[in-house]
């Protein structure tokens, strides 16, 4: 799947603004407060009607604009099909993501994008951040990798949500005599997510440390899997039997894959306890791309990598390695705020922007 056209009018600094992109790598090039990281977070929200800088979509909104919107066309390179989706957010109507201007659910949207991977400063919680953000990034890679086990964490989550219900009720004075059969289904549940994790991790290893190694993390680099749980179905419910008091006591499911974290590490020292922030800048970097390697090995749909302000903590010699691995196949945007820091291969078809415009021009 190719994006070919971003739309942005208005979201946040942007208003009419209109870029369209070819396969490959496409460098946005622009002063700081030109707008650059908000094309990125419009093509973002387009695709996904979510920001990955903020949590409240109505911060895309500008200042006296009655809504943020974004248009985003996608076509399949297979069948050579255009569709066109929509994500829009307002603060009397709330937020739209339509695809060829209907509304429909976010599983089917998925269908018809590419899975997309950003990088930027605000990205890096993702490695020095709290177990939940890498969950979820594994578990998207799960679904981008396998669309047949898309659906595991959110079966998982319905499950734990049911038992956490019932617990909490168990808890203050009700019955507990329903809880075997959910510790049944949580555990067949549990044990599909873990083995899916488990070998998510695995494959990713190799090249994600070949990848931190390539980028200038010079210490040996590593991803582990840390589940909680983890075993056969049977030996998972017998863990939750075990527990049971305590779940009762603090009136919440206590063990699970909805705890488990994602290692990310340099010689066995955690980048996120130990790592400088440049480390943990390339420790992300690698992971980026090893998802993305191992997505076109297996001739699945590469993700879109959209990376905000790569270059500047890289010497010349890993941005050119940078620059290589993102020629290896699949469609990137990276944004610099000058010229001279992108090495001139990738300046084939770059987007200038300044305060006021955006527009295409051939490198010089």
């Amino acid at each position: 799947m190719l994006v070919t056209v971003v739309e942005a009018s208005p979201l946040r600094s942007l208003s009419g603004v209109r870029v369209e992109l070819t396969d490959g790598l496409t460098a946005v090039i622009g002063p700081n407060g030109a707008g650059k990281t908000n094309l990125l977070e419009a093509l973002y929200f387009g695709l996904t009607g979510r920001s990955f800088r903020t949590g409240d979509r109505r911060d895309l909104i500008p200042f006296g604009a009655p809504l943020a919107r974004a248009e985003v066309t996608v076509r399949d390179t297979a069948t050579n099909a255009e569709r066109v989706l929509l994500a829009s957010v307002s603060r009397s109507e709330g937020r739209r993501h339509l695809l060829d201007g209907s509304p429909t659910d976010s599983q089917t949207i998925a269908r018809h994008r590419p899975p997309v991977a950003v990088f930027s400063p605000d990205r890096l919680a993702l490695v020095k951040g709290p177990p939940a953000e890498r969950r979820a990034h594994i578990d998207s890679y799960i679904a981008a990798r396998w669309p047949s086990r898309g659906e595991l964490r959110q079966r998982y989550g319905q499950v734990l949500a049911q038992r956490n219900a019932l617990v909490a009720r168990a808890a203050n004075g009700g019955d507990v005599s329903g809880l075997d059969v959910w510790d049944a289904t949580l555990s067949e549940a549990a044990a599909a997510l873990v083995a899916a994790r488990s070998e998510a991790v695995e494959e990713l290893a190799a090249p994600f440390a070949a990848a931190a190694h390539e980028l200038g993390l010079e210490r040996e680099a590593s991803i582990e899997y840390v589940p909680r749980a983890s075993g056969s179905a049977e030996e998972i419910r017998e863990g939750l039997a075990t527990r049971r008091d305590a779940d009762l006591r603090l009136g919440r499911t206590s063990w699970g894959p909805h705890l488990d974290d994602l290692k990310i590490a340099a010689a066995g020292r955690s980048l996120r306890r130990y790592g400088s922030q440049g480390q943990q800048r390339t420790g992300l970097l690698a992971l980026l791309f090893a998802q993305r390697e191992s997505l076109l090995k297996a001739q699945r749909v590469a993700p879109l990598l959209l990376l905000d302000d790569v270059m500047s903590e890289l010497d010349p010699d890993h941005r050119g390695r940078l620059v290589e691995r993102l020629e290896g196949g699949g469609q990137a945007l990276i944004t610099a705020a000058a010229e001279e820091s992108v090495p001139r291969r990738a300046l084939e078809s770059p987007v200038w922007m300044a305060a006021s415009s955006v527009h295409h021009a051939a490198a010089a």
